[in-house]
């Protein structure tokens, strides 16, 4: 007997080590190792992180408008004519280089630096004779309009959409930063529910257990009768419990995936991991302001922000196309030196001796006799800011109610936690006091069964209530647009 008890214990030692080598790996994180980790990690975040970049792209794309051009050209010409009726053939060939750099400055002003020299030969039959020559132009010219695409023009319009589209993309990231990090905090809470509620059902099946093998004792001992349906009664709540721990862990198994999706992009990596909260359900009493949240509400918001900026840019928008319903009024000049020669190089001298200049100015008028573009886009785009003004205070009002509905949610639920901590507190006394008389043969155990049952719900409803308060309080920071000042983050973190 020795020899075989000896080996049941070896046995159940290398059970236990095995099943410990094969446990899974805990990891114990803290709210901020998990926020840390996905805005690190997660997949909403590093798909948003793209927006703003792309945005200061397209912005460094909207300058290039000022960018200088730069062209250079080359041809060679040849032409054979005359015949029948003429005296003979004549004969030129010619050749024509030319180069040149245009742009446009921040006022408006288009210029353009320009050189060319061109060089003609052949034969002239009506003459006769040959004839050889070279000449060319080099010089500046500009254009500086007074009304229309004065104070703006396309290149400044396409800047200042996008810098606001720039603006926008910095929201946007702003935005999904607070939605991650709400999402990570109630999943966190919801985590740390699911580990309490498992250990409330499992204390529920203890119960149920422990009554079980008590009123099997008062059977053996006669103090009850074996068929009085009390060990049924006692048998139908352990298994009930068992169900019920059962739901609770795959719950907990849920909300532990949950939160692992949310602040790792390798799963794979984290599936064997459980992951062990460091904090604990607590209800810390905050004060609330109404007339506070709102004033965050409306400054700090990220969707309020961007239909602002929409205004704005609409505004922009505007301004462009009242600038364009002007006529075409430019001052216009150019100046150079003109040069020739038989050579090239004549040419070219002649352009450092600077002895021949040309120049004029003037003056460009033009406008359109209906000019029912520049009219009917200007009154559409009117429309659209009054729809745009429409919706920035539709926002305002959908806002300040979101913000009163969050900050009444955490008023009850901290209310609720109270009154759970009583009722918990209440519903122990009185399975202690039942079971005092159960034991003494003044309850039943149907009395008993239905306390356990009321002190577990209570339980679950107080752990319930912590969870409920510590998200409230998430979500009037998300509403606010508070979230990443109350956990001290902001978008610089990768």
């Amino acid at each position: 007997m020795k020899k075989i008890a000896a080996s049941w214990l070896v046995a159940a030692i290398w059970s236990a080590a095995v099943a410990q080598t094969n446990a899974p790996a805990a990891r114990a994180l803290s709210l901020a190792d998990c926020l840390t980790a996905a805005l690190q990690h997660n997949f909403d975040v590093q798909v948003e992180r793209y927006e703003p970049a792309k945005a200061q792209l397209n912005l460094n794309a909207a300058y290039a408008g000022y960018d200088p051009l730069f062209s250079l050209s080359g041809t060679h010409n040849h032409s054979r004519s005359g015949g029948f009726f003429t005296n003979g053939i004549s004969v030129s060939d010619g050749n024509t280089f030319s180069s040149g750099i245009t742009g446009a400055l921040p006022s408006g002003l288009t210029y353009g630096l320009t050189g060319n020299v061109a060089e003609n030969y052949g034969y002239n039959a009506s003459t006769p004779g040959n004839y050889d020559g070279s000449g060319g132009q080099v010089g500046v010219s500009a254009t500086q309009p007074l009304l229309k695409n004065f104070w703006i023009d396309g290149t400044r319009l396409a800047i200042t959409v996008a810098k606001n589209n720039l603006k926008l993309s910095e929201q946007g990231l702003r935005q999904q930063f607070i939605a991650t990090v709400t999402a990570v905090e109630n999943a966190y809470y919801e985590l740390i529910y699911a580990r309490e509620n498992v250990k409330v059902e499992q204390q529920a099946l203890a119960l149920a257990q422990t009554q079980l093998d008590q009123d099997r004792q008062r059977v053996e001992i006669k103090v009850i009768a074996e068929r009085g349906g009390t060990i049924e009664q006692d048998e139908a709540q352990l298994a009930q419990s068992r169900a019920n721990l059962i739901a609770a862990q795959f719950t907990l198994v849920t909300d532990e995936n949950a939160l692992k999706n949310l602040i790792t992009d390798k799963y794979v990596q984290w599936h064997d991991v459980t992951i062990e909260p460091s904090a604990t359900l607590t209800a810390v009493r905050q004060l609330f302001d109404v007339q506070d949240s709102w004033s965050k509400g409306l400054t700090q918001r990220p969707d309020w922000l961007q239909t602002k900026i929409n205004l704005e840019q609409q505004g922009i928008q505007l301004k462009y196309d009242r600038n364009q319903l002007f006529p075409q009024l430019d001052l216009v000049g150019s100046y150079g030196y003109n040069g020739a020669g038989r050579e090239f190089n004549d040419a070219f001298s002649q352009y450092n001796r600077a002895n021949r200049p040309y120049y004029n100015y003037g003056a460009e008028f033009s406008l359109p006799l209906s000019n029912a573009k520049a009219r009917n886009s200007f009154k559409a785009d009117q429309a659209t800011e009054q729809q745009l003004l429409l919706k920035l205070k539709q926002l305002e009002q959908n806002v300040m109610v979101a913000i009163d509905n969050a900050v009444k949610q955490a008023q009850s639920a901290w209310e609720s936690v109270d009154a759970t901590q009583k009722a918990r507190t209440y519903a122990e006394a009185a399975l202690s006091a039942e079971q005092g008389k159960y034991a003494v043969g003044k309850s039943t155990t149907f009395t008993v069964l239905q306390l356990q049952n009321n002190l577990t719900a209570a339980r679950s409803q107080e752990i319930r209530a912590l969870a409920n308060y510590n998200e409230a309080l998430a979500n009037l920071a998300q509403q606010e647009g508070s979230t990443l000042d109350r956990h001290q983050l902001d978008l610089r973190v990768k």
